[in-house]
Protein backbone atom coordinates (compact mmCIF):
# COMPACT_ATOMS: atom_id res chain seq x y z
CA UNK A 1 0.00 0.00 0.00
CA UNK A 2 3.36 2.29 0.23
CA UNK A 3 2.67 5.01 -1.98
CA UNK A 4 -0.73 6.33 -3.42
CA UNK A 5 -0.50 9.13 -0.91
CA UNK A 6 1.29 11.15 0.92
CA UNK A 7 1.47 14.08 4.04
CA UNK A 8 2.69 17.22 3.01
CA UNK A 9 2.82 20.62 5.06
CA UNK A 10 0.50 22.97 3.42
CA UNK A 11 0.57 26.29 5.73
CA UNK A 12 0.99 27.31 9.76
CA UNK A 13 -2.93 27.74 9.08
CA UNK A 14 -3.79 24.68 7.82
CA UNK A 15 -1.11 22.35 8.93
CA UNK A 16 -0.55 19.30 7.18
CA UNK A 17 -2.37 17.76 4.11
CA UNK A 18 -2.50 13.94 2.43
CA UNK A 19 -2.28 14.21 -1.35
CA UNK A 20 -2.41 11.33 -3.76
CA UNK A 21 0.85 10.01 -5.44
CA UNK A 22 -0.88 8.82 -8.10
CA UNK A 23 -3.74 8.58 -9.72
CA UNK A 24 -6.72 6.83 -8.14
CA UNK A 25 -9.90 5.82 -9.03
CA UNK A 26 -13.44 5.83 -7.55
CA UNK A 27 -13.87 2.92 -5.23
CA UNK A 28 -10.34 2.39 -4.89
CA UNK A 29 -8.96 1.69 -1.20
CA UNK A 30 -6.20 5.04 -0.71
CA UNK A 31 -4.44 3.15 1.92
CA UNK A 32 -5.43 0.40 5.43
CA UNK A 33 -4.01 1.87 8.55
CA UNK A 34 -3.45 0.79 12.00
CA UNK A 35 -3.04 2.91 15.04
CA UNK A 36 0.18 3.65 16.51
CA UNK A 37 -2.55 3.11 19.75
CA UNK A 38 -5.89 2.81 20.29
CA UNK A 39 -8.91 1.68 23.00
CA UNK A 40 -12.09 0.91 23.58
CA UNK A 41 -14.70 3.84 24.62
CA UNK A 42 -15.23 3.02 28.66
CA UNK A 43 -18.90 3.01 28.85
CA UNK A 44 -19.02 1.09 25.41
CA UNK A 45 -17.11 -1.76 27.41
CA UNK A 46 -19.01 -1.12 30.69
CA UNK A 47 -22.29 -2.39 28.84
CA UNK A 48 -21.30 -5.51 27.23
CA UNK A 49 -20.28 -4.19 23.93
CA UNK A 50 -17.38 -7.09 24.16
CA UNK A 51 -14.16 -6.20 21.81
CA UNK A 52 -10.69 -7.40 21.50
CA UNK A 53 -9.07 -5.62 24.24
CA UNK A 54 -6.49 -4.49 21.69
CA UNK A 55 -7.64 -4.44 17.95
CA UNK A 56 -11.47 -3.99 18.64
CA UNK A 57 -12.48 -6.61 16.64
CA UNK A 58 -15.94 -7.46 18.27
CA UNK A 59 -15.78 -10.84 20.02
CA UNK A 60 -19.90 -12.18 20.02
CA UNK A 61 -20.52 -14.15 16.93
CA UNK A 62 -23.34 -12.13 14.76
CA UNK A 63 -26.08 -14.22 16.49
CA UNK A 64 -25.44 -13.11 20.19
CA UNK A 65 -24.66 -9.43 18.78
CA UNK A 66 -28.10 -9.25 17.78
CA UNK A 67 -29.93 -11.07 20.77
CA UNK A 68 -27.94 -8.64 22.91
CA UNK A 69 -29.27 -5.72 20.68
CA UNK A 70 -32.68 -6.87 20.90
CA UNK A 71 -33.00 -7.86 24.27
CA UNK A 72 -34.46 -11.26 22.85
CA UNK A 73 -32.31 -14.80 23.65
CA UNK A 74 -34.97 -16.35 21.02
CA UNK A 75 -33.20 -15.15 17.86
CA UNK A 76 -31.59 -17.18 15.34
CA UNK A 77 -29.89 -15.88 12.34
CA UNK A 78 -30.13 -17.36 8.68
CA UNK A 79 -26.80 -17.94 7.21
CA UNK A 80 -24.87 -18.68 10.16
CA UNK A 81 -21.97 -19.74 8.01
CA UNK A 82 -21.38 -16.16 7.02
CA UNK A 83 -20.66 -14.86 10.81
CA UNK A 84 -16.61 -14.05 10.63
CA UNK A 85 -16.03 -14.88 14.49
CA UNK A 86 -14.27 -17.76 15.52
CA UNK A 87 -14.20 -18.14 18.99
CA UNK A 88 -11.47 -20.87 18.84
CA UNK A 89 -9.22 -18.38 18.45
CA UNK A 90 -9.97 -16.12 21.83
CA UNK A 91 -7.03 -15.85 24.00
CA UNK A 92 -7.31 -14.37 27.59
CA UNK A 93 -4.56 -12.12 29.41
CA UNK A 94 -3.86 -14.86 32.30
CA UNK A 95 -2.95 -12.46 34.87
CA UNK A 96 -6.05 -10.08 34.84
CA UNK A 97 -8.28 -11.88 31.99
CA UNK A 98 -9.17 -9.38 29.29
CA UNK A 99 -10.36 -11.09 26.06
CA UNK A 100 -8.30 -11.23 22.85
CA UNK A 101 -9.35 -12.11 19.73
CA UNK A 102 -6.51 -13.69 18.89
CA UNK A 103 -3.10 -15.12 20.42
CA UNK A 104 -0.95 -12.62 17.73
CA UNK A 105 -3.40 -9.38 19.16
CA UNK A 106 -2.81 -10.79 23.40
CA UNK A 107 1.14 -10.66 22.33
CA UNK A 108 1.29 -7.28 20.13
CA UNK A 109 -0.86 -5.42 24.08
CA UNK A 110 1.64 -7.24 26.02
CA UNK A 111 4.56 -5.84 23.88
CA UNK A 112 3.44 -2.22 23.54
CA UNK A 113 1.46 -1.41 26.29
CA UNK A 114 -0.01 -4.04 28.84
CA UNK A 115 2.43 -5.16 31.31
CA UNK A 116 2.10 -1.75 32.85
CA UNK A 117 -1.79 -1.81 32.89
CA UNK A 118 -2.60 -5.27 33.50
CA UNK A 119 -4.81 -5.47 36.26
CA UNK A 120 -3.74 -8.55 38.02
CA UNK A 121 -6.02 -9.54 40.63
CA UNK A 122 -7.02 -5.75 41.40
CA UNK A 123 -9.46 -5.97 37.77
CA UNK A 124 -12.42 -5.64 40.29
CA UNK A 125 -10.95 -3.63 43.20
CA UNK A 126 -12.46 -0.32 43.38
CA UNK A 127 -9.19 1.83 45.17
CA UNK A 128 -6.84 0.43 42.65
CA UNK A 129 -5.38 3.87 41.04
CA UNK A 130 -6.48 2.45 37.23
CA UNK A 131 -9.87 1.44 37.92
CA UNK A 132 -10.16 5.45 40.14
CA UNK A 133 -9.53 7.24 37.30
CA UNK A 134 -11.48 4.89 34.68
CA UNK A 135 -14.58 5.40 36.99
CA UNK A 136 -14.02 9.28 37.22
CA UNK A 137 -13.41 9.28 33.68
CA UNK A 138 -17.22 7.37 32.87
CA UNK A 139 -18.74 9.83 35.32
CA UNK A 140 -17.33 12.75 33.38
CA UNK A 141 -17.81 11.68 30.09
CA UNK A 142 -21.72 10.06 29.73
CA UNK A 143 -22.13 8.20 25.82
CA UNK A 144 -22.37 9.31 22.92
CA UNK A 145 -18.41 8.64 23.84
CA UNK A 146 -15.82 10.87 21.32
CA UNK A 147 -12.94 10.24 23.76
CA UNK A 148 -11.17 7.86 26.45
CA UNK A 149 -8.72 8.24 29.11
CA UNK A 150 -7.37 5.07 28.08
CA UNK A 151 -5.87 6.19 24.91
CA UNK A 152 -3.68 8.63 26.89
CA UNK A 153 -2.95 5.65 29.44
CA UNK A 154 -2.17 3.36 26.86
CA UNK A 155 0.41 6.30 25.54
CA UNK A 156 2.02 6.47 28.42
CA UNK A 157 2.29 2.73 29.34
CA UNK A 158 3.80 2.65 25.59
CA UNK A 159 6.40 4.72 26.56
CA UNK A 160 7.34 3.26 29.68
CA UNK A 161 7.48 -0.11 28.24
CA UNK A 162 9.48 0.75 24.95
CA UNK A 163 13.23 0.23 24.59
CA UNK A 164 12.94 3.35 22.13
CA UNK A 165 11.19 5.85 23.75
CA UNK A 166 12.26 8.64 21.88
CA UNK A 167 10.98 6.74 18.84
CA UNK A 168 7.38 6.65 20.53
CA UNK A 169 7.54 10.20 21.41
CA UNK A 170 8.28 11.38 18.15
CA UNK A 171 5.64 9.10 16.74
CA UNK A 172 2.65 10.97 18.83
CA UNK A 173 4.38 13.92 18.29
CA UNK A 174 3.68 14.06 14.57
CA UNK A 175 -0.29 14.57 15.48
CA UNK A 176 -1.46 17.94 15.42
CA UNK A 177 -0.69 20.20 18.37
CA UNK A 178 -2.82 23.55 19.24
CA UNK A 179 -2.22 26.50 21.23
CA UNK A 180 -2.75 27.07 25.01
CA UNK A 181 -6.06 28.77 24.33
CA UNK A 182 -7.30 26.20 21.10
CA UNK A 183 -6.37 23.06 23.79
CA UNK A 184 -8.48 24.57 26.36
CA UNK A 185 -11.54 25.28 24.07
CA UNK A 186 -10.96 21.15 23.08
CA UNK A 187 -10.43 20.02 27.09
CA UNK A 188 -13.60 22.51 27.61
CA UNK A 189 -16.27 20.79 25.04
CA UNK A 190 -14.89 17.18 25.93
CA UNK A 191 -15.60 17.91 29.60
CA UNK A 192 -18.27 20.89 29.53
CA UNK A 193 -18.58 23.43 31.87
CA UNK A 194 -16.92 21.76 35.02
CA UNK A 195 -13.84 21.40 33.15
CA UNK A 196 -10.88 22.84 35.13
CA UNK A 197 -11.46 21.05 38.33
CA UNK A 198 -12.61 17.50 36.52
CA UNK A 199 -9.29 18.41 34.07
CA UNK A 200 -7.19 18.83 37.49
CA UNK A 201 -8.95 15.66 39.31
CA UNK A 202 -8.09 13.64 36.44
CA UNK A 203 -4.73 15.02 36.25
CA UNK A 204 -4.08 14.01 40.00
CA UNK A 205 -5.57 10.52 38.99
CA UNK A 206 -3.50 9.96 36.43
CA UNK A 207 -0.68 10.93 37.82
CA UNK A 208 -1.51 8.26 40.68
CA UNK A 209 -1.76 5.43 38.20
CA UNK A 210 1.18 5.97 35.67
CA UNK A 211 3.53 8.63 36.49
CA UNK A 212 6.74 8.00 34.85
CA UNK A 213 10.01 10.45 35.47
CA UNK A 214 10.93 10.29 32.12
CA UNK A 215 7.36 12.07 30.66
CA UNK A 216 7.04 14.33 33.41
CA UNK A 217 6.16 17.01 31.61
CA UNK A 218 3.11 15.30 30.79
CA UNK A 219 1.85 15.29 34.12
CA UNK A 220 1.94 18.37 34.56
CA UNK A 221 -1.14 20.87 34.33
CA UNK A 222 -0.08 22.29 30.94
CA UNK A 223 1.22 19.23 29.60
CA UNK A 224 -1.99 17.08 30.87
CA UNK A 225 -3.70 19.77 29.02
CA UNK A 226 -1.99 19.56 25.65
CA UNK A 227 -2.11 15.95 25.92
CA UNK A 228 -5.68 15.61 26.54
CA UNK A 229 -6.21 18.07 23.28
CA UNK A 230 -3.93 16.19 21.40
CA UNK A 231 -6.18 13.33 21.66
CA UNK A 232 -9.27 15.24 21.61
CA UNK A 233 -8.34 16.56 18.12
CA UNK A 234 -6.75 13.53 16.53
CA UNK A 235 -8.60 10.78 18.16
CA UNK A 236 -10.46 8.87 15.30
CA UNK A 237 -13.65 7.13 16.29
CA UNK A 238 -13.59 3.70 15.58
CA UNK A 239 -16.76 1.04 15.20
CA UNK A 240 -17.01 -2.36 14.81
CA UNK A 241 -19.45 -4.88 14.29
CA UNK A 242 -20.28 -8.63 13.82
CA UNK A 243 -23.51 -7.99 13.10
CA UNK A 244 -22.74 -5.51 10.19
CA UNK A 245 -20.16 -8.13 9.06
CA UNK A 246 -22.51 -10.84 8.63
CA UNK A 247 -25.14 -8.63 6.94
CA UNK A 248 -22.40 -7.34 4.18
CA UNK A 249 -21.51 -11.10 3.86
CA UNK A 250 -25.15 -11.79 3.58
CA UNK A 251 -25.50 -9.17 1.01
CA UNK A 252 -22.87 -10.83 -1.46
CA UNK A 253 -24.76 -14.16 -1.09
CA UNK A 254 -25.68 -15.49 -4.80
CA UNK A 255 -29.98 -16.13 -4.33
CA UNK A 256 -32.36 -17.11 -6.13
CA UNK A 257 -34.77 -13.87 -6.10
CA UNK A 258 -37.10 -15.12 -3.91
CA UNK A 259 -34.82 -16.26 -0.97
CA UNK A 260 -33.02 -12.72 -1.72
CA UNK A 261 -36.25 -10.83 -0.98
CA UNK A 262 -36.94 -12.82 2.11
CA UNK A 263 -33.56 -12.23 3.52
CA UNK A 264 -33.04 -8.28 2.52
CA UNK A 265 -36.89 -8.45 4.21
CA UNK A 266 -35.66 -10.19 7.75
CA UNK A 267 -32.41 -8.04 7.73
CA UNK A 268 -34.52 -5.02 7.34
CA UNK A 269 -37.17 -6.31 10.19
CA UNK A 270 -34.06 -6.75 12.48
CA UNK A 271 -32.44 -3.56 12.13
CA UNK A 272 -35.79 -1.75 12.55
CA UNK A 273 -36.44 -3.77 15.98
CA UNK A 274 -32.89 -3.34 17.35
CA UNK A 275 -33.13 0.63 16.47
CA UNK A 276 -36.44 0.53 19.07
CA UNK A 277 -34.12 -1.59 22.01
CA UNK A 278 -30.76 0.30 21.26
CA UNK A 279 -31.18 3.30 19.30
CA UNK A 280 -28.00 4.27 17.46
CA UNK A 281 -25.44 2.41 20.05
CA UNK A 282 -25.21 -0.54 17.77
CA UNK A 283 -21.13 -0.93 17.36
CA UNK A 284 -18.26 -1.74 19.71
CA UNK A 285 -16.98 1.87 19.60
CA UNK A 286 -13.37 3.10 20.43
CA UNK A 287 -11.05 5.51 19.19
CA UNK A 288 -7.33 5.89 17.64
CA UNK A 289 -4.43 7.89 16.63
CA UNK A 290 -3.88 7.36 12.74
CA UNK A 291 -0.73 9.17 11.72
CA UNK A 292 -2.01 9.45 8.16
CA UNK A 293 -5.33 9.87 8.74
CA UNK A 294 -5.02 12.40 10.94
CA UNK A 295 -3.45 14.61 8.40
CA UNK A 296 -6.56 14.68 6.18
CA UNK A 297 -8.20 17.32 5.76
CA UNK A 298 -11.74 18.06 6.05
CA UNK A 299 -14.29 19.16 3.11
CA UNK A 300 -17.97 19.57 2.75
CA UNK A 301 -17.83 17.71 -0.59
CA UNK A 302 -15.30 15.14 0.28
CA UNK A 303 -13.33 12.82 -2.15
CA UNK A 304 -12.52 9.96 0.43
CA UNK A 305 -14.05 8.33 3.36
CA UNK A 306 -12.91 6.24 6.14
CA UNK A 307 -14.55 3.02 7.22
CA UNK A 308 -13.60 0.00 9.09
CA UNK A 309 -14.55 -3.24 6.86
CA UNK A 310 -12.49 -5.58 8.68
CA UNK A 311 -14.13 -5.54 11.58
CA UNK A 312 -11.14 -4.50 13.92
CA UNK A 313 -8.80 -1.51 14.09
CA UNK A 314 -7.74 -1.20 10.52
CA UNK A 315 -8.81 1.88 9.06
CA UNK A 316 -9.53 1.56 5.30
CA UNK A 317 -9.86 5.33 3.31
CA UNK A 318 -11.58 4.99 0.46
CA UNK A 319 -11.83 7.15 -2.88
CA UNK A 320 -15.50 8.42 -3.51
CA UNK A 321 -14.39 9.86 -6.75
CA UNK A 322 -11.33 9.96 -8.83
CA UNK A 323 -8.62 11.51 -7.55
CA UNK A 324 -6.09 12.91 -9.25
CA UNK A 325 -1.52 12.64 -8.48
CA UNK A 326 -1.30 15.71 -6.66
CA UNK A 327 -4.57 16.73 -6.04
CA UNK A 328 -5.37 16.75 -1.77
CA UNK A 329 -7.61 13.39 -0.59
CA UNK A 330 -9.89 14.91 1.83
CA UNK A 331 -13.21 13.52 4.08
CA UNK A 332 -15.40 14.81 5.60
CA UNK A 333 -15.77 15.49 9.96
CA UNK A 334 -19.72 15.97 9.19
CA UNK A 335 -22.15 13.52 8.64
CA UNK A 336 -24.42 13.43 5.59
CA UNK A 337 -27.30 15.02 7.41
CA UNK A 338 -25.12 17.98 8.16
CA UNK A 339 -22.86 18.43 5.14
CA UNK A 340 -26.45 19.27 3.58
CA UNK A 341 -26.90 22.02 5.93
CA UNK A 342 -26.32 25.67 5.08
CA UNK A 343 -22.34 27.22 5.38
CA UNK A 344 -23.62 29.11 8.25
CA UNK A 345 -24.34 26.00 9.80
CA UNK A 346 -21.47 23.68 8.58
CA UNK A 347 -18.86 26.16 10.26
CA UNK A 348 -20.97 26.37 13.36
CA UNK A 349 -20.61 22.78 13.59
CA UNK A 350 -17.15 22.61 12.67
CA UNK A 351 -15.84 25.71 14.81
CA UNK A 352 -17.16 24.22 18.11
CA UNK A 353 -15.96 20.83 17.21
CA UNK A 354 -12.92 21.13 15.53
CA UNK A 355 -11.90 24.78 15.94
CA UNK A 356 -11.88 25.54 12.29
CA UNK A 357 -13.78 27.76 9.78
CA UNK A 358 -14.31 25.85 6.36
CA UNK A 359 -13.13 26.73 2.82
CA UNK A 360 -13.58 24.29 0.67
CA UNK A 361 -14.76 24.85 -2.70
CA UNK A 362 -18.37 24.38 -1.77
CA UNK A 363 -18.18 26.68 1.43
CA UNK A 364 -15.87 29.14 -0.60
CA UNK A 365 -19.14 29.32 -3.47
CA UNK A 366 -21.07 29.75 -0.49
CA UNK A 367 -19.79 32.78 0.81
CA UNK A 368 -22.38 35.07 -0.23
CA UNK A 369 -24.87 33.63 1.34
CA UNK A 370 -26.21 35.30 4.23
CA UNK A 371 -24.92 34.77 7.36
CA UNK A 372 -28.37 33.00 8.84
CA UNK A 373 -29.94 29.88 9.06
CA UNK A 374 -32.82 28.58 7.67
CA UNK A 375 -35.81 28.33 10.20
CA UNK A 376 -36.27 24.68 9.75
CA UNK A 377 -32.42 24.66 10.52
CA UNK A 378 -32.83 26.94 13.63
CA UNK A 379 -34.53 24.01 15.37
CA UNK A 380 -32.12 21.91 15.37
CA UNK A 381 -29.36 24.64 16.53
CA UNK A 382 -29.77 24.16 19.92
CA UNK A 383 -27.14 21.97 20.56
CA UNK A 384 -24.67 20.69 17.77
CA UNK A 385 -25.80 17.10 16.99
CA UNK A 386 -22.69 15.50 18.85
CA UNK A 387 -24.35 12.50 18.78
CA UNK A 388 -24.10 12.65 14.55
CA UNK A 389 -20.99 13.68 14.50
CA UNK A 390 -19.77 10.44 16.50
CA UNK A 391 -21.91 8.19 14.44
CA UNK A 392 -19.85 9.45 11.68
CA UNK A 393 -16.54 8.84 13.38
CA UNK A 394 -17.54 5.62 13.91
CA UNK A 395 -20.15 3.89 10.88
CA UNK A 396 -19.05 0.50 9.84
Amino acid sequence: AGAAAEARFISSAKGKGLFATKNIRKGETVFVEKPVVSSQFLWNALYNYRACDHCLRALETAEENAQRLLGKSSLVLPHPEQCSIRKDLHQQCPRCQVTYCSAECRQAALEQYHQVLCLGPSRDDPTHPLNKLQEAWRNMHYPPETSSIMLMARMVATIKQAKDKEWWIKAFSQFCSKTANEEEEIVHKLLGDKFKGQLELLRLLFTEALYDEYLSRWFTPEGFQSLFALVGTNGQGIGTSSLSQWVHACDALDLPMLQREELDAFIDQLYKDIEKESGEFLNCEGSGLYVLQSCCNHSCIPNAETSFPENNFLLHLTALEDIEAGEEICISYLDCCQRERSRHSRNKILRENYLFTCSCPKCLAQADDADVTSDEEEEGEGETDDAELEDEMTDV
